[in-house]
């Protein structure tokens, strides 16, 4: 994100400044769009520690139902960012992952970490 021409008045510098706006406007609402509501992320870091069965992430998310949380599952795999998996056994097992999509994720989970623990110490 460049400010170069941030101090040019003219009618085309504006024109620039709005078009970069947009620019970055658009794919921060596309990712927030996918990641949107109180569970996904949490879904996601709960899988970042290994592949987990429904129970065991309905143990681990506190306060989650397991109507949201089997809608969370559905729209996140919709997404690309996680994969279920269906054992052909008995009683049928089946298992989350993030898949190299959702991995990808893991820089702006460390960032929004650092940046609420941060936050949290400012406000308390």
């Amino acid at each position: 994100m460049s400010t170069e021409n941030a101090n040019d008045k003219s009618v085309e510098g504006k024109e620039k400044r709005h078009g970069a706006c947009l620019g970055i406007i658009q794919p921060v609402q596309d990712a927030l769009y996918v990641l949107s509501g109180k569970w996904k992320l949490p879904i996601i870091i709960s899988l970042t520690f290994g592949n987990k069965r429904f129970s065991e992430m309905a143990k681990e998310i506190p306060k989650i139902t397991d109507r949201m949380l089997s809608k969370e599952l559905r729209e996140l795999e919709m997404n690309q960012l996680i994969k279920r998996t269906v054992y052909d056994s008995i009683p049928v097992i089946v298992e989350y992952s993030l898949t190299d999509h959702g991995k990808s994720l893991s820089p702006v989970i460390d960032v929004l970490y650092q940046w609420g623990k941060e936050h949290r110490q400012k406000i308390i």
